[in-house]
């Protein structure tokens, strides 16, 4: 799968998201990088199909489609759309996130599902008391459980503090298992990434796509492999 998304913008004079050309594909993992409390919602919110542009196109594998894309991307722990309620305990995120995977809901499932992704302590902690690694691994291995999902866009993970280079791993290694990545992220998460000395073992430092204030401005995507 690939996602193409060329000159999108949204607002009176792209005020709220000013055009922006990024694409992101299986197997691999796209930074971009939006600035503002909103941009990088927008963003996400067009990258996934929840929201129509102003100005130019999104297409999926060379077509258009918006329903195609909110079928095969999932919006993961986007703020104020997609994010739980943070008092919400995570047994209880897990069993409404299976209940919209089709799958058995009741609480000795959810139970279940934390014991098969080591996460079983958690079952009784509210989600905003999660650490910022563990709370995006279960987002976004609850997002893949729906069938169909061949792509995540995750929004603003650099929200919760934490090393950068937890995340970033984390998205690399859900791209290693084929899925198309989109991480919105802010200025300073990529030049911590970026100054961090490189390791073996280690993903490679991410090559960003910004999200620029200038209305004219239409940056060049540039794709990273996992």
């Amino acid at each position: 799968m690939r996602v193409v998304l060329t000159d999108v913008s949204k607002g009176r004079d792209g005020i709220a998201l000013p055009q922006t050309s990024v694409a992101f594909a299986s197997c691999r993992v796209t930074l971009a990088i939006a600035e503002t409390e909103q941009r990088p919602t927008i963003l996400g919110l067009i990258a996934s199909g929840r929201m129509r542009p102003d100005t130019g196109s999104v297409l999926i594998d060379g077509h258009k489609g918006a329903a195609a894309l909110r079928r095969r991307v999932a919006l993961v722990d986007v703020p104020d759309v997609s994010d739980p309620a943070p008092n919400v305990t995570v047994a209880g995120i897990v069993a409404e996130e299976l209940m919209f995977a089709g799958r058995r809901s009741d609480p000795l499932a959810a139970l279940r599902w934390l014991d098969e992704t080591d996460a079983r302590d958690l079952a009784r902690v509210p989600i905003a008391d999660v650490a910022p690694a563990r709370r995006l691994r279960l987002l976004l291995e609850l997002a893949t459980l729906r069938d169909g999902v061949e792509g995540v866009v995750l929004v603003s993970p650099d929200r919760h503090g934490g090393d950068p280079r937890e995340w970033w791993a984390l998205a690399q290694e859900f791209a290693d298992r084929g899925l198309a990545v989109l991480v919105v992220a802010g200025e300073a998460s990529v030049m911590a990434l970026a100054e961090a000395p490189s390791q073996p073992g280690r993903p490679a430092r991410p090559r960003p796509s910004r999200v620029r204030p200038r209305r004219a401005a239409v940056p060049s995507s540039r794709r990273v492999r996992a």
